[in-house]
């Protein structure tokens, strides 16, 4: 894993520090037991060509990957409201630092690394650009609780659990665009059977834990993890209420200065 790199970085203070060697066997047990072998940069086994290579650019996702996120941080509210947000906390957000396209498992499109500080986007994986804004808002979400709140990510189920179903529940992944898409049709709490399914999904891909260990932690934070929809005030169940959840935001400071 990458150590960290920059100790002025505004939260890169609040990862845990990592040693300057690992030992293969601690490697290898990180691979299993956090999910570092989805992401093979992350894990030590590399890309294929050497970074900013001639053969990187020609052969690689990466320079379409860095476009699309710039395009995110631009023009996705809910990404410019998570930006903001994590400024405003003191944790503002760089995205050369904190941002790194890299190929990851088949299975993945994204992951936020606590050891770094630093969102991983799977160039291999992602190729449209709505796509490319719901990965980035995913995994802003899991920054949001990382700068905000003491996440023991690596030893604690239901730190991870409520952090993921926060993402689930509030970055458009259980839109009911992206639910007809994937062919799932529900009417009666469908959005809480989308959000509790797709949490349990990442923590099954992310930690060495049985279905039904991760079924029972998902349950007992549902209720108050669902209802906790900072920074967006609010449910975003598409991009209209997204860009009102932003427009709010950013007039909060003029409300409080005319109280």
């Amino acid at each position: 894993m990458a150590q960290n790199r920059a100790e002025e970085d505004e939260f890169i203070n609040k990862a845990p520090l990592q040693e300057s060697r690992e030992t293969e066997e601690e490697r290898k047990r990180k691979e299993e037991e956090f999910g570092y072998g989805l992401y093979p940069e992350r894990s030590g086994s590399g890309s294929r060509f050497k970074q900013g290579s001639i053969g990187e650019s020609l052969f690689t996702f990466r320079h379409k990957c860095h476009i699309m996120l710039q395009v995110a941080m631009d023009t996705s509210p809910y990404a410019k409201l998570l930006l903001g947000a994590m400024k405003s906390s003191g944790c503002t957000v760089h995205k050369d630092r904190h941002f790194s396209c890299e190929d990851c498992d088949g299975t993945v499109s994204g992951g936020f690394d606590a050891a770094t500080s630093q969102i991983v986007l799977c160039q291999n994986n992602i190729h449209q650009q709505a796509h490319m804004n719901r990965v980035v808002t995913h995994e802003l979400i899991h920054a949001f609780d990382h700068c905000r709140a003491r996440v023991d990510w690596f030893n604690s189920f239901r730190h991870l659990a409520c952090s993921e179903i926060r993402a689930a529940n509030l970055s458009g992944d259980c839109s009911f665009v992206n639910e007809i898409s994937r062919f799932n049709f529900g009417l009666k709490e469908h959005h809480q059977a989308c959000v509790r399914g797709r949490a349990l999904r990442s923590i099954l891909a992310v930690r060495k834990v049985s279905r039904e260990e991760a079924e029972l932690v998902v349950d007992e934070v549902f209720d108050s993890c669902f209802h906790d929809h900072a920074p967006f005030g609010r449910i975003p169940h598409n991009k209209k209420d997204a860009k009102f959840a932003y427009r709010d935001y950013e007039n909060r400071d003029r409300y409080y200065a005319n109280l």
